[in-house]
């Protein structure tokens, strides 16, 4: 899918993504939650770049977490920055963060930052190459040993594990009351706009992109993510 058709779907969500995926919460809660503890070695007055930052549910739970860290967050959809906005502006941290709308190469120079989170982002960039590039464009703007949280659908270690955790994922999608209209978007998705591949793969191509060896730290279904540093030649 193109940037622009992308960046459509998502804008026209963006009203009632929040309520559309709250069953799916205890997923990503456990993921913040290790986020968390990765993180907790930042700085008190960390600066952290938000890519992709949507609706900002992981934005508004890492201010709530450390009271004094500043953020940009990065978001191509205006509505879901929107959104993201409303709710900094609602739970009293709009005053610690930058809001650029748009995409990572236009977000403007500043300051390197301590860490970057980016969750459910990559996996939407289908040539390796650029996906390779997108991280190393997250590496270029964290200084020297910054940290990334990265968080994508991948496969599972074989190749027969896709479609065994397709499933459960799909049924857990069901179960959290996801919308009948949106978990077929899902399926058909998957197979289409989404790079769902294999957990090493992706862990190769964000150490292509200008970090260390991956760690991947956290896995449900088809959730998995991984903490990496940013290499020392990064962005060279």
């Amino acid at each position: 899918m193109h940037r622009d058709e992308l960046v459509a779907v998502f804008d026209r969500q963006a009203a009632d993504y929040d309520r559309q995926w709250e069953g799916m919460a205890p997923i990503r809660d456990g993921l913040y939650l290790l986020v968390e503890a990765a993180f907790s070695v930042l700085p008190d007055d960390a600066r952290i770049l938000c890519v992709g930052a949507g609706t900002g549910v992981e934005l508004a739970h890492f201010a709530r977490r450390f009271p004094a860290w500043r953020f940009t967050a990065v978001e191509p959809s205006g509505p879901m920055l929107g959104v993201c906005r409303q709710r900094a502006e609602r739970e009293g941290f709009a005053s610690r963060c930058t809001f650029h709308e748009g995409y990572l190469e236009s977000l403007p120079a500043g300051e390197g930052y301590h860490a970057a989170a980016c969750f459910l982002v990559s996996q939407f960039i289908l040539e390796r190459a650029a996906r390779s590039a997108f991280f190393r464009a997250i590496a270029s703007r964290l200084l020297p040993g910054g940290l990334l949280a990265s968080s994508d659908l991948a496969s599972g270690a074989a190749p027969a594990d896709f479609e065994g955790l397709l499933r459960m994922w799909l049924t857990a999608m069901v179960g959290a009351g996801v919308s009948d209209e949106r978990i077929e978007q899902a399926r058909a998705a998957y197979g289409r706009d989404v790079a769902v591949l294999p957990p090493p793969a992706v862990a190769s191509i964000i150490a292509s992109g200008g970090f260390g060896s991956p760690t991947q730290f956290f896995q449900a279904g088809l959730l998995h993510a991984w903490i990496a540093r940013r290499a020392s030649a990064a962005g060279a």
